[in-house]
């Protein structure tokens, strides 16, 4: 019998993860662009870290059969994984499709002959920092599976292998990001019920990592996934004033609200003196960005953040500038408090002056001031898009988006918020 190297790795409780800078994973595959260009830490000191446990190679076991794997190909110039279409990966799963493909590498939609089930394998580019980048998300994944028993919305790692000098993790499939649900319907808000529903499982799998004291630091829509695909249509009265035979006149609506949260490349467990950047552009907490250093409060912004933007269908700060993004927030949120702005790190100075933002003066044109003015406060952008529970829903969002870190709600305190007081989960 023909063999052929192939590290298989069972699951097993490594070593807690060691802090590292920012690193994204997950993407679907109508993202892949928005991900490229977003902005990420430095991996490369992941190298020279020790992140790797140093009982990691004890694991690794040879010897598996050749089985009908498919002919040994050249990665691409970038480190990437070439396959085929029905190739196996291992004898144990067959390629069925390509679901996403980001900086990590790309995920595949694969067959499991064991379980007989239909799988997501990321594989992860064959270069040393990624591979390495990959073997803490593992540690992170297994630490979190080790004390969820099914209910606190991680996304569950099912196994995970060294395959051709690829690490391979496999994660239950799951069906598409409340993003790309939000894109495929034209941008449209979901219903206020469902809105309610996806924020307090969501809370929930924060409260869960908060009190592993681990912090996700990468929330956002794109990293939060349906459990399942179904969904029905309804008549969109609000933003369609066409004939029912038009197909604009419905929009979709998920059958399930059931979620869970993935991407765990990020996830730190907290320690004193956080100073880099964390967060994908739009969910950042001012804290970061004015370098004040950053804890678990980082994640209840980002909820904030994503609870407005599945109300409206669009992000809250749409930016890719700091000093524009603080600018957003005072227009939406009131001026930022002076004890804060006193306290901005000499990076962030440049964005204060005389004890106040340095808006409109600092602006970098006339369409970034247009961009800022043309946003709503708070209670009248919910107020457009929502009636029922705009009170409730209002409150919640101002003890969420809070610019003091320390008064900001925790994850516990905002599930006992009378908007996520009565949940009815759809399955």
């Amino acid at each position: 019998m023909e063999l052929e190297h192939v590290t298989v790795i069972p699951i097993t409780h490594l070593d807690q993860p060691r802090k590292r800078a920012r690193f994204g994973w997950d993407v679907p595959q109508a993202q892949v662009g928005i991900f490229c260009g977003q902005e990420v830490g430095n991996v490369a000191s992941y190298a020279s870290s020790g992140a790797i446990s140093d009982h990691t190679s004890s694991l690794f076991v040879k010897g598996v059969a050749r089985n009908g794997s498919p002919p040994w190909r050249e990665d691409d110039k970038d480190g990437h994984y070439m396959f085929a279409l029905g190739d196996n990966l291992t004898s144990r799963y067959k390629i069925h499709s390509k679901m996403g493909e980001g900086t990590f590498g790309q995920v595949l939609e694969c067959w499991d002959r064991e379980r007989k089930e239909m799988v997501a394998i990321k594989i992860v580019r064959g270069i040393k920092k990624y591979r390495e980048a990959a073997m803490i998300e593992i540690e992170v994944l297994q630490h979190l599976g080790k004390h969820d028993k099914g209910s606190n919305r991680c996304v569950q790692i099912r196994n995970w292998f060294d395959y051709r000098n690829h690490i391979c993790i496999v994660f239950e499939k799951l069906g598409p990001s409340l993003y790309d649900f939000l894109r495929k319907n034209n941008y449209r808000s979901f219903p206020i019920d469902l809105v309610r529903e996806i924020g307090r499982q969501l809370l929930e799998c924060v409260a869960f990592m908060h009190d592993l004291h681990m912090i996700h630091t990468d929330l956002k829509p794109e990293n939060i996934l349906l459990v399942s695909s179904d969904y029905v249509k309804v008549p969109d009265y609000k933003n369609s004033s066409h004939s029912p035979k038009d197909i604009s006149y419905y929009k979709r609506v998920p059958k399930s609200s059931a979620i869970k949260v993935i991407d765990f490349g990020s996830t730190t467990y907290e320690r004193q003196d956080q100073n880099y950047i964390v967060s994908t552009r739009h969910y950042r907490a001012p804290e970061v960005i004015l370098g004040l250093g950053w804890s678990y409060p980082c994640d209840i912004w980002s909820v904030g953040c994503i609870l407005v933007e599945l109300c409206t269908g669009e992000a809250l700060f749409q930016t890719h500038e700091n000093l524009e993004h603080l600018a957003m927030m005072e227009r939406v949120l009131g001026p930022i408090p002076q004890h804060i702005l006193k306290r901005v790190d000499r990076h962030a100075g440049k964005y204060v002056r005389r004890g106040r933002l340095d808006w409109p003066e600092g602006a970098a044109s006339r369409e970034s001031m247009k961009a800022v003015l043309k946003l709503p406060r708070l209670q009248n952008l919910v107020m457009q898009h929502v009636d029922q529970s705009a009170g409730d829903l209002i409150h919640l969002l101002q003890g969420l988006l809070r610019y003091d870190p320390l008064d900001r709600l925790t994850a516990r305190e905002a599930l006992r918020h009378p908007f996520l007081a009565k949940v009815q989960h759809r399955r």
